[in-house]
């Protein structure tokens, strides 16, 4: 046996060193299976595995491993780590001489030879094992590492690179999903069971506990072999690496695309657990009436930076932030906007809140309130404020379907791809469909004066901005969506719109109960919470107030803990004057205007009084025959102001009196319709289109 253990040894003295690598390229080189994403501040968020092949976590450093483990690794694999040179030459000649003797073979690989072979791949052992070359290969680059490393250097790396159980390599995927803890929380008894996996990864409970028995023997544990044994039985039923909810599972699949990447995010560690914490408690309690899914989405309004992201509650792999649904009336603060701009009212205009019927492409519209009702004559103020449908059906109807639509895009919502005539009318009160990030971006822009950047999960400098909003109507609209008092006909002065500190906000409710919104911003913040079902079913008796407002107002006063919120300096060109109704139709007040715009009293005119004008159909309007109504019953109404007195014409023919809607069967073709007097002199004209139900 010596003469052999003298032959290894002489014939190494003459070999030449070859390199190795450093610990600390091995070390830097390693890369987790995972990729992390990191909040703004450099906090660890959320892990997303990219590397499928195996499972490995972040680096461990030695220091950072119960000692438990070595020692147990140290007795079962190389007890003589510490007083060789990176081979037992007399372990080595003990397996030579017994190979040579024994039908079984004997390994008498040190730690460090070990190391060698997982950091050289030319190493690894083929299926019949390593052949002569191999072997010899391997003592040589053991050596070099003993002479270049320290012993806890090898040692670490050897623990954070060796296989233990299937795909699982290293000691930090190891323990976390054997033990579900850090390595520097395994005891004696699961450091015996780890290190009794290395002879074997892919050993079945009943060798694994053979060998953990026989080595806590070794070791003197006081654990019994049936303690041991229950331990493995506990750790090969716990699933692979087993977490808790991910906090933002959504944006780590959109910034992780390489394994060991570290990518730091824009959010906010703290307000994103925060927002999905308060957002699960929303939907708990209205687990009753049928919502079951919700989103959040906090942006920073000066960056566009997105500080919050919860796609879901946990319980799905659906994107709530990014997924389409119906904007319900969020939409609304554009189009006062739009009008607002284009000065055709003021926040102190009079708006008819009465039943309307609108004939559309798809049939009548008749637009409804959310409580059936109708509240008469109210301000500009007090419909958008209070969210009443009618008077915004017959503002998009002063600012043209095109025009509105054209703005959506402007302010960002991308998914509006067709034409307006597809929305119809409807489309004042939502029926297109929006993501929440972008809906909540677009309030941004109010937020922000009318200037519209994109928003980001990555930081950045300042995004490209423009201006799509009049400075003017978007100070008027905030200030409006921030009066409590203007929104109590609709949701009563106590609710969860009402803060502590100036915010604007606006609810909104799609068609059937399928879709609550909250959208709001502050001089700092705008929070948008979605809540509804994704498999689109309704809700039961849930409004804005009660449904996405709560976890909206949780987020906002979470925001606004530390620091206060200011309503925005006024622009120039807007000025404020003392108005007052005739008839008292609401409390003479304090009121924003455009400038140019403004007046001292708001009298309501009758229609008798006022200037003949046709509404509907708009000059140059396209009406489609609906193919699915018979033609029989399809019906275009024309609708007029100031028409007592006048009789409708079409194409020279006279009508019925204009004093009321007239119901007209459609026909194909290009039409003249307009208001004559009685001498059946054309007082106003509109000329207009009917396409057949074929026409493309």
């Amino acid at each position: 046996m010596k003469l052999i253990v003298s032959a290894m040894v002489l014939a190494l003295a003459g070999t030449a060193a070859h390199a190795v690598p450093t610990f600390d390229e091995v070390r830097t080189a390693y890369r987790s299976s995972d990729a992390e994403l990191l909040d703004r501040h450099g906090q660890a968020v959320q892990s997303l595995r990219i590397d499928m092949a195996v499972r490995r976590l972040p680096w461990v450093a030695l220091g950072d491993i119960s000692p438990a483990l070595p020692a147990a690794v140290l007795q079962a694999e190389d007890q003589r780590f510490y007083e060789h040179n990176g081979v037992d030459w007399s372990a080595a000649a003990k397996a030579a001489w017994d190979n040579l003797f024994r039908a079984r073979p004997r390994g008498a690989s040190t730690i460090t030879m070990q190391l060698a072979a997982l950091l050289d791949p030319a190493l690894q052992p083929a299926a019949k094992g390593r052949n002569w070359s191999q072997k010899w290969d391997q003592v040589k680059a053991a050596r070099e590492l003993d002479a270049e490393w320290s012993k806890q250097q090898i040692m670490e790396a050897y623990l954070n690179m060796v296989s233990y159980r299937g795909e699982l390599q290293g000691v930090g995927a190891a323990a976390r999903s054997m033990f579900g803890k850090a390595p520097s929380g395994l005891d004696l008894s699961e450091s015996v069971i780890l290190a009794s996996l290395l002879r074997g990864p892919a050993a079945g409970q009943k060798i694994v506990s053979q060998r953990a028995c026989a080595l806590a023997g070794e070791l003197r544990l006081p654990s019994t072999c049936s303690e041991i044994q229950l331990r493995i039985i506990i750790a090969w039923s716990r699933p692979q690496l087993a977490v808790n909810l991910p906090p933002a599972p959504q944006v780590a699949q959109q910034l992780l695309t390489r394994s060991g990447q570290a990518v730091r995010s824009t959010l906010d560690a703290g307000l994103q657990r925060h927002a999905q914490t308060v957002l699960r408690q929303q939907l708990a309690a209205l687990n009753g009436r049928n919502v079951n899914d919700g989103a959040v989405v906090v942006l920073d309004n000066a960056s566009g930076e997105i500080l919050a992201y919860v796609g879901n509650a946990g319980g799905a792999e659906v994107d709530g932030v990014a997924a389409l649904r119906q904007a319900g009336s969020t939409l609304k603060p554009f189009l006062y906007e739009l009008a607002l701009e284009r000065r055709q009212i003021t926040a102190a205009s009079l708006m008819d809140d009465s039943a309307i019927d609108v004939s559309t492409p798809s049939g009548l519209y008749a637009p409804q309130n959310y409580d059936k009702g109708y509240k008469g004559y109210v301000s500009a103020r007090t419909s958008l404020a209070s969210s009443l449908n009618v008077p915004a059906v017959r503002t998009l109807m002063m600012t043209g379907m095109e025009r509105f639509h054209e703005r959506l895009r402007d302010v960002g919502l991308s998914s509006l791809t067709q034409p307006a005539e597809y929305y119809g009318y409807a489309l004042a009160l939502g029926s297109a469909e929006v993501s929440l990030l972008e809906l909540s971006n677009a309030y941004r822009a109010l937020a922000n004066g009318g200037v519209y950047s994109p928003a980001t999960l990555v930081p950045r400098g300042a995004g490209a901005a423009r201006r799509v909003l009049d400075p003017r109507a978007s100070f008027i609209v905030s200030d409006i969506l921030a009066d409590r008092a203007a929104r109590s006909l609709t949701f009563g002065l106590k609710n969860e719109l009402a803060t502590t500190f100036w915010a604007a906000v606006k609810t909104g409710t799609s068609k059937d109960m399928r879709d609550n919104w909250c959208i709001g911003y502050s001089d700092k913040y705008t929070v948008g919470v979605w809540v509804g079902n994704f498999n689109g079913q309704p809700m039961w008796d849930v409004s804005g107030v009660t449904g996405a407002a709560p976890v909206w107002r949780d987020v906002m006063d979470y925001l606004h803990r530390g620091q206060p919120s200011r309503a925005p300096r006024p622009p120039a060109g807007v000025v404020r004057q003392q108005v007052v109704y005739q008839p008292e139709l609401e409390s003479a007040r304090s009121e924003w205007f455009i400038a140019g715009t403004e007046s001292p009293v708001i009298a309501l005119v009758r229609d008798e009084h006022r200037a003949p004008k046709i509404l509907y159909p708009g000059d140059a309007s396209i009406l489609a025959l609906d193919p699915d109504i018979p033609d029989a019953t399809q019906r275009v109404f024309f609708l007029a102001q100031g028409g007592h007195g006048l009789r409708w014409q079409l194409d020279g023919e006279p009508l019925g009196q204009a004093s009321t809607d007239y119901a007209w069967r459609p026909t194909p073709g290009q039409h003249q319709l307009a208001l004559i007097d009685a001498n059946a002199r054309p007082i106003a004209t509109t000329h207009f289109q009917v396409r057949g139900a074929n026409a493309q």
